[in-house]
């Protein structure tokens, strides 16, 4: 049974996560693996915790 992490910064909304979810069930189904078979975490992260190039994403990315 596949495991995918998905970390990324937090603020999508359910349905994005959903739709996500979906798409990711249907790629890795697209090898054989079962749907039921296939467990997704998504883990959202506030961008005061995420580091790019020695900054703060929080800081180099203010709007996003």
């Amino acid at each position: 049974m596949p495991v995918v992490i998905v970390e990324m910064w937090e603020g999508r909304a359910i349905e994005q996560k959903r739709q996500l979810v979906k798409g990711i069930t249907s790629a890795i189904a697209a090898i054989g693996v079962p749907p039921e078979a296939v467990e997704i975490l998504i883990k959202d992260n506030p961008k005061h915790n995420w580091g790019i190039g020695g900054e703060l994403a929080s800081e180099k990315f203010p709007d996003k």
